[in-house]
């Protein structure tokens, strides 16, 4: 939390919010596929910066094994794999990419910026990996925004079912990978100076209930996500009702 620290992420999140605000008014009235060339150009972006960061890891930092310890395993690089989904999948696919996008977008870009101690603790402001993380914390949460302005999120309650198995996938794969390579992938292993470090502590790192309960977060988060959402449209429908009688 130094002020270097403080002004790089603010700066990044400033850049964000007006990209989406801009984008959001640029696209106001078009259909999809005016939707969709935003999300294909946040998805390009984010994927390309992270892979020109895993090529210079493993050609210039002399370890060729390098990318086992950059693998879309964490809960914001999860969007590394949903974002592309919501720009160029179709279906129900499609509608619980961008759902998923949009709970998640924002909150990573958040966390993974202003409370990345693993990151920020650890390397200058401006290294190459904080550099990287903030440009593709901040694409994510671009999307999550633009999608939140322009109303293009479904948040059916039908596709639930669907966010919940794409975060039980990638955290059954993290703590898989966690185990072989003693990673610490979606951080279910330790806190790492993330507010994760706060469960970590009420449970004296517990290996069972640590990554169970870093779980049941990720489980009802998506649970208050899609209750909220559904809370408001129900409320917001309720109001036009009246207002019109």
């Amino acid at each position: 939390m130094s002020w270097q620290h403080l002004t790089f992420v603010s700066a990044l999140m400033l850049c964000m919010t007006a990209m989406a605000v801009l984008a959001a008014r640029s696209t106001r009235g078009q259909d999809m596929r005016a939707h969709n060339r935003v999300l294909m150009i946040a998805a390009i972006v984010m994927d390309s910066v992270e892979l020109i960061k895993i090529t210079l890891m493993c050609t210039l930092g002399g370890d060729p094994m390098a990318w086992l310890h950059a693998l879309p395993l964490y809960l914001c690089s999860i969007q590394f794999i949903t974002l592309p989904l919501a720009a160029f999948a179709r279906g129900r696919v499609k509608e619980a990419a961008i759902d998923f996008v949009c709970m998640f977008g924002l909150l990573g870009a958040v966390l993974g910026t202003y409370c990345a101690g693993n990151n920020y603790a650890c390397y200058p402001v401006l290294s190459l990996d904080n550099v990287v993380s903030g440009i593709t914390h901040s694409a994510a949460g671009f999307a999550a925004l633009y999608i939140m302005m322009t109303g293009i999120a479904g948040m059916k309650k039908r596709n639930m079912w669907i966010a919940y198995v794409i975060m039980l996938f990638f955290c059954v794969a993290a703590y898989g990978v966690n185990m072989v390579l003693d990673t610490n992938y979606m951080f279910l292993m330790r806190g790492d100076g993330t507010p994760y470090d706060i469960l970590y502590n009420l449970v004296s790192g517990s290996r069972v209930l640590y990554p169970l309960g870093v779980m049941g977060l990720f489980a009802v988060y998506i649970a208050l996500a899609y209750g909220a959402v559904a809370y408001i449209r129900r409320h917001r429908t309720c109001y036009v009702h009246v207002t019109e009688c």
